[in-house]
């Protein structure tokens, strides 16, 4: 069936893939695209999505809409969650396999978390507070994506795309963007951490801050109770931690470029926009690709690491 028009989507943390397509099909009960049925899309060699169908709509047209969803989308249903001790990569795996996704490469995460009880959660949220514990006690990113069929975690340091091979800025692909830089949300100079002691009867007390930001911005505070089986440097350590994580200005671009299938959430990307001093890699947090008519574009939003 001849296809009009195609747009994918991908977010770094708690969506699936999604891709919707207007497909020429007059005859639909000679030729009926059902729910549950494998979208493939390729380009050449590049393997852009697979899927599956969730949505059909049609009209008087001789065209239908259809939308799929990777098996991210499995993910996206309430249950119940109780895991002991162990690594994110070690959850991630056993709640993919119980949902029956295909499971592709999963990268070591190393540093064990707490032991959860969640109820009526999605499974995917589950997935992204374990993410965001590990980034918050190593201050790496990993992602979670469906590779063409098979779900990968990936170290979003390894998913880098070289300047070398291609780059956005006023001189490449980029024909509009708007750029941002926020100290308004997210961002934090001191961290208060307390501990509730029942031996003591006391409340304990435990703060990491920077000076010199404070000076310059006043002082943006985050607190957070913690629990009171943790030592004291743990305590201290994820102080130290969540100040190396918050403490800097929220700088995003939000960006419509031409279209380049080798552009997904996740990927870390380079920038070059001379008029606001931009020139390093920015961490991609959500791409729509649009293609129609034979012409492929793509809007972004990508923020700094």
């Amino acid at each position: 069936m001849p296809v009009r028009s195609v747009t994918w989507k991908t977010d770094r943390l708690g969506k699936a893939g999604e891709t919707e397509a207007e497909v020429v099909n007059p005859d639909p009960l000679k030729y009926p695209i059902n729910n549950g049925a494998v979208v493939r899309i390729k380009d050449g060699d590049q393997k852009i999505f697979y899927g599956f169908v969730f949505n059909v709509k049609g009209g008087r047209e001789d065209t239908v809409t259809v939308k799929a969803y990777d098996q991210l989308k499995y993910l996206m249903y309430n249950d119940t969650f109780v895991k002991k001790k162990m690594p994110a990569s070690q959850a991630i795996t056993e709640i993919l396999k119980k949902y029956n996704c295909v499971v592709g490469s999963i990268a070591g995460t190393r540093v064990v978390l707490p032991a959860i009880v969640e109820d009526d959660k999605k499974a995917l949220d589950v997935i992204t507070q374990y993410l965001d514990n590990t980034l918050t006690a190593t201050n790496k990113i990993y992602v979670l994506f469906d590779n063409f069929g098979k779900v990968d975690l990936m170290l979003a340091d390894n998913m880098r795309i070289r300047p070398e091979d291609f780059y956005i800025g006023e001189d490449s692909l980029l024909y509009d963007y708007e750029y941002e830089a926020s100290i308004d949300d997210d961002t934090y100079n001191q961290i208060k951490l307390v501990r509730d002691n029942e031996k003591k009867s006391k409340r304990e007390v435990f703060i990491a801050k920077d000076s010199s930001t404070i000076a310059k911005w006043g002082m943006l505070q985050k607190f957070r109770k913690v629990d009171d089986s943790m030592k004291d440097a743990a305590v201290k350590q994820l102080a130290e931690n969540l100040l190396q994580l918050h403490n800097r200005e929220k700088k995003s671009l939000k960006l419509s470029a031409i279209g380049n299938w080798r552009v997904r959430a996740g990927r870390f990307m380079y920038f070059r926009i001379d008029k606001y001093g931009i020139n390093r890699y920015f961490l991609i947090d959500e791409v729509e690709h649009e293609w129609k008519e034979g012409v492929h574009t793509m809007d972004l939003k990508v923020s700094v690491f």
